[in-house]
């Protein structure tokens, strides 16, 4: 439920801002005397989708940093922090991208990707995976991650987030005009009306809640990915799949919102339909078809 809500939330957050911003420069002119203007409404919706999609992939590099506490090893000052910069080097020379940042965060068994770039991204592991792993294990979820750095994984969900985003503005406002126009029966209002105003704001909250289910339904698919990318990396599925099945009897602690995509596992959602990644049982079973 948290994620839903809080992408019902940062959903109108930024259409809100996005269509007060589109106003004042007169982007918004959708709306005419003889009804909805669909190609200035379809390039609204677009500006207003993408937008937000597109500052959360520029910022989230920062942002990782600032909402996990996450500390980038410039110089590592322990064996394992050598270790960890040494083993992400050798994973990214596979992949064939260029040397990630590197960074630890204290909480329980978890780790991320992020950056808005292949060649200049972030990849960052808690200190409770340090501690329940053994290597091998450990450098299977580092590889996980520069998997999904190397399939663009953090650009595909910017562009699927967007285009979903592009929809829910449309729709809502084709919906709200139609409901509009019905209840004031007057067809030469401009549309603007306290029914048109409702029906956006409801329509946006339930397309915004089926949008989310698109968007975890492809980063489900991305997990896979991932893991399979994982397992050409290291040259076998078996310590991805070691470390799966370890993943699996342990909680872990959820990551923030923008991040959890990106993740080696996550807390499952309201429902399987909102999951950002698949079950630990199938991901395993995957797995071992490559084999």
């Amino acid at each position: 439920m948290k994620r839903i809500l809080l992408f019902v939330a940062t959903n109108i957050a930024v259409i809100a801002v996005m269509s007060i911003v589109l106003s004042l420069l007169g982007v918004d002119r959708y709306m005419t005397q003889s009804g909805l203007n669909l190609p200035s409404l379809l390039v609204f919706s677009l500006v207003v989708g993408f937008t937000g999609s597109i500052i959360s992939l520029l910022i989230s590099k920062p942002m990782a940093k600032w909402s996990t506490g996450a500390r980038v090893i410039e110089s590592p000052s322990s064996s394992t922090e050598l270790w960890l910069v040494d083993t992400v080097r050798k994973l990214s020379d596979r992949a064939g991208i260029a040397m990630p940042e590197v960074a630890v965060y204290d909480g329980e068994p978890n780790a991320f990707a992020t950056g808005a770039f292949k060649n200049s991204a972030l990849v960052a592991v808690s200190t409770g995976l340090l501690q329940s792993m053994n290597k091998e294990e450990v450098e299977a979820v580092l590889a996980h991650e520069v998997a999904h750095v190397a399939n663009g994984d953090m650009v595909t969900m910017t562009l699927v987030q967007g285009v979903v985003n592009t929809f829910v503005v449309f729709l809502s406002r084709v919906v709200g005009y139609f409901v509009d126009r019905a209840i004031s029966r007057n067809s030469n209002s401009e549309g603007h009306g306290i029914g048109y105003m409702v029906t956006v704001l409801v329509c946006q909250v339930v397309f915004g809640i089926a949008a989310s289910i698109i968007v975890a339904w492809f980063s489900r698919h991305r997990e896979f990915r991932a893991d399979a990318g994982a397992a050409k990396l290291m040259g076998t599925p078996q310590p991805m799949m070691k470390a799966l099945a370890r993943l699996g009897g342990i909680e872990p602690t959820a990551l923030p919102e923008n991040l959890a995509s990106f993740g080696i596992n996550d807390k499952p959602g309201f429902t399987a339909l909102f999951s950002t990644h698949p079950p630990i049982e199938q991901r395993i079973a995957a797995l071992r078809n490559l084999q």
